[in-house]
C-alpha cells in the first residue's frame, strides 16, 4: 500500500470548513424551525419535498432519492410524521410492493406556516452571510460537487 496524498493547508481548510459549516449551519436552522414552528428540519426537508411533488404525492423510491436518505430512514421518518397527521401512506395501484408517501391537509398547513420562519434562517445562517460573489461561487462548488456524487457507482 502506497502513502495516500495527504491533503495540504488549503484543503484541509476547505474540508474542515464544508464539515464544520454544514453541521453548524443546519443545526441552527433546525433549532430555529422546531423553536418558530414545532417542526424539525428534517421534517420540513420531507414536507417541501412533497409539497412540490404532483398531487403531493411521491413513492418512497423517488421521495428518498430526493432527500438522499436510505428507504430505511425515509419509512422511519414517515412513521413518526403519520403520527402527527402531517403525511399518510398510500399504495401504489399497479405496483404493491411499492409505497407512497402524500402529504396532508395538515401537513400543508404546517408547511405554509413554517415556510417564512425557514426562509428567515436560512437567509440569517448563510444566503445574507456571503456577498452575491461568494454565493455564486458557492453554488457552482455545490453544483460541481452533486454532479460527481449523483454519477453511476463505477464512475466515482
Amino acid at each position: 500500500m502506497t502513502d495516500p496524498h495527504w491533503l495540504d493547508d488549503v484543503e484541509m481548510r476547505a474540508w474542515v470548513g464544508f464539515v464544520r459549516t454544514r453541521d453548524l449551519i443546519a443545526a441552527a436552522v433546525g433549532r430555529d424551525s422546531t423553536r418558530e414552528s414545532n417542526l424539525t428540519y428534517v421534517e420540513y426537508s420531507v414536507l417541501a419535498f412533497l409539497s412540490k411533488s404532483p398531487d403531493h404525492r411521491c413513492t418512497f423510491a423517488d421521495l428518498a432519492a430526493q432527500l438522499e436518505w436510505s428507504q430505511s430512514r425515509l419509512s422511519h421518518q414517515i412513521t413518526r410524521m403519520e403520527k402527527r397527521g402531517l403525511v399518510v401512506r398510500e399504495p401504489i395501484p399497479d405496483d404493491a410492493r411499492r409505497t407512497a408517501a402524500r402529504l396532508t391537509p395538515r401537513g400543508a398547513e404546517v408547511l405554509t406556516g413554517a415556510a417564512p420562519a425557514h426562509v428567515v434562517s436560512v437567509r440569517k445562517h448563510m444566503i445574507d452571510v456571503l456577498d452575491r460573489q461568494q454565493l455564486a461561487a458557492l453554488a457552482d462548488i455545490y453544483d460541481t460537487l452533486l454532479a460527481h456524487h449523483r454519477q453511476p457507482a463505477n464512475d466515482n
